[in-house]
């Protein structure tokens, strides 16, 4: 008999000659038929021992995780664990080998085995729309332990005692997400089931897996998607996740407004939109996006795409579109020539934008205010020397990183030190060597220390954390003023920047001195 202790180590070795009762018997018979005795052949056996005795240490029990953490797990065992997890989610539903239970020394790993598993089930779902539906292998108490919803379903005082139930309003892929996550404790979101998830999280009430939808979505929140998912957010009522969506609207407008996902709003989103404030885009460019809202809504409507049909489709949406305060060119020949006015209001407009006594228009006609860009100035000193600061082609680069996110809309760069000058200027903004963003424009400096502007087509996202590569090549007088006296670290407003050497400077700019002095920027 080997005794162990709780770790499994050796305590002591112990050999006996245990025998069961059937031989005992056997060999008092072979005993009295020599002549023995019963009662001296029986005094002679070794005794039965029935009692298991257990070594205690003075440590305190630990659990079979304790034991067994995964990360120690055999190898054999953890592509077993693998094979099934995978079957499961294929819903390739096999049996599982004899003693399967030995292969997983956690509750938690024998109860991920169950996921999508027939195996002792006693209800299945029948999840998706008609033409559509997968159906689902569940496990009444798993699932009751892991959503209030389920608990009332099956254990409340109105439980239907039903071994198939429907529910069309759920894609599969999402139900297989959250079964996933009440059974293995895992959470699995893609780009393309993550809004679904969510939606199958809100409703059987799995706070912490729709805490990780919203997370998952504001990490991938872009211009493209931020409109579709300000929709969302609304409708799931996620204060968090809508806040950040009018963030990325109001900074990146012109390509949110753009985006595909734009035409695939509501109405109210669309007119919430159409009355923001700080939405930094042109007027003509939300006029035009209003219009391809509204051809695609003609077609969800199943109505021919003419003009009056989408005129129609906006409604009093369309007096939200602050056409007076576009600019005369982008009227004339944009939405005067759209033919979605009717003549009167195309008249009125153009004598709005030409008459001393103006008419009175049904439309807004108060520009929007906009966002107000933040500079980040990073040098507390500038100078300018006779030997420098020259331009030959050459690149000025700074590396910077943020605590929170931003959206970069271009830098502000120094003039020259020798009277008014004009310049052209490269500005290229790049995240581990990808370009996120460039521009060739031209600036004229005045001849004094200022800083000048140069801006982005459209503002740039920059995430927390991580550090981007500022660059500059520069055309024009040599000799420029330079900053000096550089900081590592600059607060902003409620952004911290965080600056260091970039090696694709080849013009000497650095943290310490050089161009690029400014990022400006929409928080």
């Amino acid at each position: 008999i080997l005794m162990v202790d709780e770790k499994g180590k050796n305590m002591k070795c112990l050999t006996f000659f245990l025998m069961l009762p059937e031989t005992v018997k056997n060999r008092s018979k072979k005993s009295s038929k020599k002549g023995n005795s019963s009662s001296s052949s029986s005094s002679k056996l070794p005794p039965v021992c029935y009692e298991i005795i257990t070594l205690k240490t003075k440590k305190k029990k630990k659990m079979a995780a304790d034991l067994f953490p995964r990360k120690k797990s055999a190898n054999t065992n953890t592509t077993a664990v693998q094979q099934y997890h995978q079957q499961n989610l294929n819903n390739n539903n096999t049996i599982p080998a004899p003693n399967w239970q030995g292969l997983y020394p956690t509750i938690r790993e024998r109860n991920a085995v169950m996921f999508n598993n027939d195996l002792m089930a006693d209800v299945h779902f029948v999840v998706g729309p008609p033409g559509g539906t997968q159906r689902l292998p569940g496990h009444k108490y798993v699932l009751a332990v892991g959503s209030s919803v389920f608990h009332a379903m099956f254990y409340g005082e109105l439980a239907e005692d039903k071994d198939e139930i429907r529910i069309p309003d759920v894609e599969p892929a999402a139900f297989l997400a959250m079964l996933k996550y009440i059974y293995c404790d895992e959470i699995d979101l893609a780009a393309d089931t993550v809004l679904a998830t969510l939606y199958a999280a809100k409703k059987y009430i799995v706070p912490h897996l729709a805490r990780a939808c919203v997370n998952f979505l504001e990490t991938s929140l872009s211009a493209k998607n931020a409109c579709v998912l300000l929709s969302q957010s609304c409708l799931f009522e996620e204060p968090d996740l809508t806040q950040r969506c009018w963030e990325v609207i109001d900074a990146q407008a012109e390509l949110a407004l753009k985006s595909e996902g734009f035409c695939d709003i509501d109405f109210q989103t669309l007119e919430s939109i159409l009355r923001r404030e700080t939405l930094n885009a042109k007027e003509i460019v939300v006029f035009e996006a209003a219009l391809n809202w509204a051809e695609v809504e003609c077609q969800r409507q199943e109505l021919t795409v003419t003009i009056e049909n989408k005129r129609k489709v906006l409604g009093k949406a369309l007096y939200l579109i602050r056409i007076p305060t576009m600019a005369l060119d982008d009227f004339a020949n944009g939405a005067a020539q759209s033919g979605i006015l009717t003549l009167n209001e195309t008249n009125d407009i153009f004598l709005w934008y030409t008459a001393a006594k103006k008419p009175e228009l049904q439309f807004v006609s108060k520009p929007r205010k906009g966002l107000v860009p933040q500079r980040c100035h990073r040098f507390q000193s500038c100078a300018y020397r006779s030997n420098q600061w020259r331009y030959r082609g050459r690149c000025d680069s700074i590396q910077f990183a943020v605590d929170k996110r931003v959206f970069i809309a271009g830098f502000g760069l120094y003039g020259s030190s020798c009277g008014s000058a004009e310049y052209s200027a490269k500005i290229e903004l790049k995240r581990q060597g990808v370009i996120l963003g460039q521009n060739l424009s031209k600036y004229f400096s005045d001849g004094s220390s200022n800083t000048f502007p140069v801006w982005f087509e459209y503002p740039v996202q920059i995430e927390p954390d991580t550090f981007y590569t500022a660059s500059v090549i520069l055309d024009g007088n040599e000799l420029s003023y330079f900053g000096q006296e550089g900081m590592t670290e600059v607060q902003c407003g409620k952004v911290t920047v965080q600056f260091q050497c970039s090696s694709d400077s080849t013009n000497g700019t650095g943290v310490q001195g050089g161009q690029i002095p400014e990022l400006i920027f929409y928080a």
